[in-house]
């Protein structure tokens, strides 16, 4: 696994409010950051895209996972920032709070998940490669990294190279961070394109 050293400009990952994530994240934002059209084409592909009766870790979780209903699952594992919006989940089956840009580590085995997602949240990893690289060992074979993002964010945590990108470019960055993390693959799909609401775009990596 490689950073990105070399490949992009100097600073590309600080933000403007460098100060505590956790204090930031500190208040319960039980909102949507996406709108319904968005939810319910996330919701689909997601149906479309992680295996039935597996575990799935639910990456930069909040109070709701955006997972069909009609899914069946083994165990939905969630991470996030803040304790009340994770314990508001009704997916998930376990939940840990973690900042994974002062550590960017998961407490789970190796080869024990079988999907991971991660929505619009992808734009404030200050260490993304090693982010990935995490969601890369604990994936099982064949498993599939979905992270979504739309035109959305809170600017002031989100790092300086996304800001400097349009949504091509983001979605560029994400399958680069795929490749440097070690997937095997990557593909962008557009789920919205914008014109009648929130845009949104996955770039989906797969486990060889």
């Amino acid at each position: 696994m490689s950073d990105l050293a070399g490949d992009l400009p100097a600073g590309a990952f600080e933000k403007q409010d460098g100060g505590d994530d956790l204090a930031f994240y500190a208040p319960p934002r039980l909102v949507t950051h996406i709108d319904e059209a968005a939810v319910a084409a996330l919701s689909a592909y997601y149906g479309a895209t992680v295996p039935p009766g597996g575990v799935v870790l639910d990456l930069m979780s909040s109070w709701v996972s955006h997972l069909p209903d009609d899914l069946p699952t083994v165990e939905v594992i969630g991470h996030g920032m803040n304790a009340v919006e994770l314990s508001a989940n009704p997916r998930l089956d376990r939940w840990f709070v973690a900042d994974l840009n002062a550590a960017p580590v998961l407490p789970l085995d190796d080869a024990s998940v079988d999907a991971a997602l991660c929505c619009v949240g992808v734009q404030y990893l200050q260490q993304p490669v090693a982010v990935f690289g995490e969601v890369r060992r604990v994936l099982r074979p064949g498993g599939r990294f979905v992270v979504s993002f739309s035109n959305r964010c809170f600017p002031t945590k989100a790092v300086r190279i996304w800001q400097a990108l349009d949504m091509g470019g983001q979605a560029e960055l994400i399958a680069l961070y795929m490749a440097r993390g070690g997937f095997a693959a990557s593909e962008q799909v557009v789920l919205a394109d914008g014109r009648a609401g929130d845009p949104l775009v996955v770039v989906t990596g797969t486990v060889s």
